[in-house]
């Protein structure tokens, strides 16, 4: 189970819980509209939730995703099982779901590193990586930027460079699926064991459609696993070839969580992660003359002043701009979703007092 990424944090709840050996623990490695596929020491299972933990679940996040590590009875005849709980998670990526509806969505659990993939040609944005850098580094895993494609790019230093600004700290890799560029490297990240559990590491590889998530995994195993797609030739953009999150388990060590292409990336409870995206920015707040500056126009702001020497490009302060006034948009909305949601909870509440009121007094 070690290979799986099975560890002390997870077996500590697997012995305080109270089902003895009637359920087992399992690793969620694929999420089809509620049908799980699980994996256990004993091989693969088709799953789905018991009718008790369906009751039990508040919102979408409660709901098993990939990665997560689960408690169920087996039926191995069948190869079929029953999810009776999930275990709590030591890692996870979030975003907002799609849509109006101020929801949760976990991409990935359980994962000590996250690949963010860009590829490198005309879909190449800063701005996204940092977004995409801003819910990494919230997860609570650790990001590495890999380029992708730098085979196509005639500038891949450049872009290097530009990418390494936009990413204080992190390692980025430049890699080509095709060429081969990289992949030793990603392979070794991948090997080592996790810092934290010192069993097998878990990594996600999270980007936008087209950038050749499918194709890395593909060279990472040296054989064709998964379905790839060219990009659209007049645009540069990609098609959707995963579908479906999925995890696949590495001979050579290690655990691989691949995910559908985002078609768009909204924050969800990312202060910390904006804080650790936009790190010398928060240093040199830490220097205004006024603690609430907002780094606009205020007097005595070092921050500005940065931008004016041209110590700090004034796109990136634009984008810590934008990210937080999105953070705090959403902020907004989760209170409203709450008090909303409490509303409900009380009148259900009070119509089923009033409803024993009306049998009582019959």
């Amino acid at each position: 189970m070690e290979d799986l990424g099975w560890c002390k944090y997870f077996s500590s709840q697997y012995e305080t819980s109270k089902t003895g050996s009637e359920f087992l623990p399992a690793r969620v490695t694929e999420d089809n509209r509620e049908i799980y596929r699980i994996v256990s020491a004993t091989g693969e299972f088709l799953s789905e939730l018991s009718g008790k933990l369906r009751h039990e679940i508040l919102g979408r996040a409660d709901f098993p995703a990939v990665g997560d590590w689960v408690l169920a009875s087996l039926r191995e005849s069948e190869r079929r099982a029953t999810i009776h709980r999930v275990l709590k998670r030591r890692s996870k990526f979030s975003r907002k779901i799609a849509g109006r509806k101020t929801e949760e969505q976990i991409v990935a659990a359980n994962i000590d590193v996250i690949f963010l993939v860009s590829s490198l040609n005309r879909e190449f944005n800063p701005r996204r990586i940092e977004r995409y850098l801003t819910l990494a580094w919230e997860s609570g895993a650790r990001p590495v930027i890999v380029l992708n494609k730098c085979d196509l790019c005639e500038n891949a230093d450049e872009l290097l460079r530009e990418t390494e600004s936009a990413a204080m700290g992190v390692r980025v890799v430049l890699a080509s699926a095709f060429r081969g560029d990289g992949i030793a490297e990603i392979c070794e990240i991948l090997q080592a064991a996790s810092e934290n559990t010192g069993a097998s590491l878990t990594a996600a590889l999270l980007g936008t459609s087209g950038v050749g998530k499918s194709s890395l995994i593909n060279a990472i195993l040296g054989t064709p696993l998964l379905e790839t797609k060219s990009i659209r030739a007049g645009d540069d953009r990609g098609r959707h070839t995963t579908t479906t999150r999925q995890l696949i388990v590495l001979s050579g060590g290690g655990v691989l969580i691949d995910t559908p292409g985002m078609r768009e990336l909204q924050l969800w409870d990312a202060g910390e992660g904006i804080g650790q995206a936009f790190g010398e920015i928060q240093e040199l707040a830490a220097r205004c003359k006024f603690r609430d500056c907002k780094h606009e126009s205020e007097p005595g702001c070092a921050v500005r002043a940065a931008v004016e020497s041209e110590a700090l490009d004034v796109e990136r302060l634009e984008s810590f701009h934008k990210l937080g006034r999105e953070e705090k948009f959403l902020e907004a909305k989760q209170d409203a979703a709450v008090r909303s949601q409490r509303t409900k909870e009380l009148r259900k509440m009070m119509k089923s007092v009033n409803q024993f009121y009306r049998d009582r007094g019959r």
